[in-house]
């Protein structure tokens, strides 16, 4: 719900709702990597994990698709530093 209610107040909510009102493209991520780093168990360091993580990425790029209104991006991705700092009205 405050996934929602920071589209409406960023004024993205036509653009980039249709996307970001669910999460299953997030769901839909860890799952395609969860099939591809499931079955390593063995992992010592965090460097290791990094490198599965990264290869499992490029391998699964292909099969993503672009998100609805991915124009709109800027804006959304602007708006945490901005909430941070006080002023999250003037980042629409």
């Amino acid at each position: 719900m405050e996934e929602t209610s920071t589209l409406h107040r960023l004024g993205l909510l036509k653009e980039l709702g249709r996307s970001f009102k669910t999460t299953n493209c997030i769901e839909n991520l860890n799952a395609l990597i969860g099939q591809r780093t499931d079955k390593a168990n063995c992992w010592r360091s965090a460097h290791p994990k990094r490198r599965w993580l990264a290869t499992s990425l490029l391998h699964i790029e292909s099969r993503l698709r672009k998100v609805n209104g991915y124009q709109h991006l800027p804006p959304l991705r602007a708006a945490p530093e901005a909430h941070a700092k006080g002023r999250l009205e003037q980042v629409a």
